[in-house]
């Protein structure tokens, strides 16, 4: 590869890495989300929060949690998806 080609390289490649840049996690304001949760917003924010990657997928993480205590009658099925939904919220941030 010549090197006279490289800045045309990067002319097509920075428009197709602006947006994964632009988008950067934010710890702090995620941080600041959770704590304006319920209890159980809460506590789906914290299951999930140390598992996030830029690959998570969050909806399945949350339902990975809630279905369980659904399921086990330790939590209705309409809290755990205000819960999770709020939680969800939180955690775009760390994406």
């Amino acid at each position: 590869m010549r090197l006279r080609c490289l800045p045309l390289l990067g002319l097509f490649l920075l428009p197709a890495l602006a947006p994964i840049l632009a988008h950067a996690a934010d710890p702090a304001a995620a941080t600041a989300c959770a704590g304006q949760l319920s209890a159980d917003g809460q506590m789906f924010y914290g299951k999930v929060a140390g598992r996030m990657t830029p690959t998570t997928d969050i909806r399945e993480e949350l339902e990975g949690v809630g279905r369980p205590l659904v399921m086990a009658g330790t939590m209705s099925r309409t809290t755990a998806r205000a819960a999770a939904e709020a939680a969800g919220e939180c955690l775009k941030q760390l994406k």
